[in-house]
């Protein structure tokens, strides 16, 4: 049997029916990737890193998964192109989109590949992410920081 690792997400857009492309990405996770055992609350924030005059509904979910992260990867890469996703960010040349899946952590790993960084290296500076993932997950310790989300949260917001 395999193993099964949690995993947290980010979920975002700003293009499109926003609240329907929440959706539909959390009904292709639960196909494609694993259970889904938590979900916060859609939040309506700014664009964060470039200029839009279409705001972001986000979201936070933990998943239950056996795949290992690069292959979580892949199957979150084919999901964004499947939900209408053109362009991915090149360089923090960031811009708008239907759909944006982001790996926050997998289990307490720490991981430095070409193709995925964990834990995800900007969340500590983005409320749009930690917001969502406080509701579900607060006492959840960042494996580099040592501290908390909800104590990540307070320190972003100092």
């Amino acid at each position: 049997m395999k193993q099964s690792h949690e995993v947290y997400l980010s979920l975002g857009t700003n293009l499109g029916d926003k609240e329907n492309n929440l959706h539909r990405a959390i009904r292709e996770i639960e196909k494609q990737i694993g259970s889904v055992t938590s979900l916060s609350a859609f939040y309506t924030t700014t664009p964060w890193g470039f200029q839009s005059e279409h705001g972001f509904l986000n979201a936070a979910c933990c998943v239950s998964t056996c795949l290992p992260p690069e292959d979580l990867l892949l199957k979150i890469k084919a999901m964004e192109l499947l939900l209408g996703r053109t362009k991915k960010t090149v360089q923090t040349s960031y811009q708008d989109r239907m759909i944006d899946i982001d790996i926050l952590f997998y289990d307490d790993c720490i991981l430095h590949t070409e193709t995925l960084i964990l834990p995800h290296p900007l969340l500590h500076e983005r409320d749009f992410v930690l917001l969502p993932l406080n509701e579900i997950a607060s006492t959840l310790q960042h494996p580099v920081f040592k501290q908390t989300v909800s104590q990540l949260l307070a320190a972003l917001k100092m």
